[in-house]
């Protein structure tokens, strides 16, 4: 599908080997996901994390940032040291900055982290 029918983009990021050495991993991404998100230039309009410690959910968390073209979110699986990031956006700003940015990041706190697939795609088809 082209560009030209597609009003937004939406791209996703699959990491293995997501083991940082940081106590609060989920309020950690939390601010990687805001820095990412006022570095290119986006409107912040609301974020939360939540973390989960394994006994009613999986170990990990869910973290969102809320923006005024839409969203980005990431979420663990702890034990598997699985991590999927996804930004999207339907303005005039490019959702491949916010993943590059958190891509350089996450690459430089976590050494042993392998990028398995990205991917991005047009939303909002027309």
């Amino acid at each position: 599908m082209s560009d030209q029918l597609a009003h937004g983009r939406h791209v996703y990021l699959d990491y293995t080997g997501f083991h940082p050495q940081i106590e609060d991993v989920a309020t950690w991404m939390l601010d990687l996901l805001l820095d990412a998100a006022k570095e290119s230039g986006v409107k912040v309009v609301h974020s939360h994390v939540e973390p989960f410690d394994g006994v009613e959910s999986p170990a990990g968390f869910a973290a969102v940032v809320l923006i005024d073209e839409s969203h980005i979110t990431a979420h663990s699986y702890e034990e598997k040291g699985w991590l999927a990031i996804d930004a999207f956006t339907c303005g005039e700003h490019d959702p491949n900055d916010i993943a590059d940015r958190l891509h350089m990041s996450l690459q430089y706190s976590c050494p042993n982290l392998q990028l398995k697939g990205r991917r991005c795609v047009g939303r909002f088809l027309n």
